[in-house]
């Protein structure tokens, strides 16, 4: 049985109102994303990478039902297209790690170089990209440099400036996940791709 088969019998009024909730952290999200690729003049415009190969692990029961209201809301067509791509995206980054093969493996919702559930995409599919720093709960700062294609200097201090702070987003979304696995008695930790929550979530949609 899946570790989400109990959200099954959930309120779909404690599910809905914290889907809303994500929805205008995401929005929020966006938006300072946008502010620091603009301050940085970084588009992702004719990139040779695609950071949908990119290999993300996700974490939160949030992102997940989100998700899967973007999966609900799809035609019976495209629900099943995303769900065979998953399957064999799933399938080929298993077959990867039994080789030890880091190799790239594309977005089950990747569709001719563009998200298919773009609205519904996942924090990091959000945030990616920018040179970002955040405060962990211990005080000790991280940051990242983002994408190659900026030019990206600590020493400038515009370049500085331009960084995304990533600290009280990502404190907001932890305080957000605590509360709905209170309300929905959800103690199972989650580490998985897009395409391992996708196969979840057609398991239980098809129950």
């Amino acid at each position: 049985m899946s570790i989400f088969s109990p959200l099954l019998a959930a309120d779909p009024k404690t599910i809905d109102a914290h889907s809303e909730r994500v929805r205008d952290l995401y929005g929020r999200m966006g938006r300072a994303y946008d502010r620091s690729a603009a301050c940085y003049e970084f588009s992702c415009t004719g990139c040779d990478e695609n950071c949908c190969e990119e290999h993300f692990n996700h974490h939160t029961l949030s992102e997940f039902l989100f998700l899967l209201s973007g999966i609900q809301a799809c035609d019976e067509q495209a629900r099943q297209d995303i769900f065979l791509r998953a399957r064999e995206a799933a399938e080929l980054c298993r077959t990867h790690d039994a080789a030890g093969q880091a190799r790239r493996v594309m977005c089950p919702l990747n569709r001719e170089g563009r998200c298919s559930l773009y609205a519904h995409r996942m924090m990091i599919c959000r945030l990616h990209g920018v040179p970002y720093r955040m405060r962990r709960p211990d005080g000790t700062v991280t940051q990242g440099t983002g994408c190659h294609k900026i030019d990206w200097d600590m020493s400038d201090e515009k370049s500085a400036a331009c960084m995304l702070d990533r600290t009280d987003l990502y404190r907001e979304l932890s305080t957000m996940e605590i509360e709905l696995r209170q309300q929905l008695d959800f103690g199972h930790r989650i580490k998985m791709t897009i395409a391992e929550m996708i196969t979840e979530m057609e398991a239980l949609l098809v129950r």
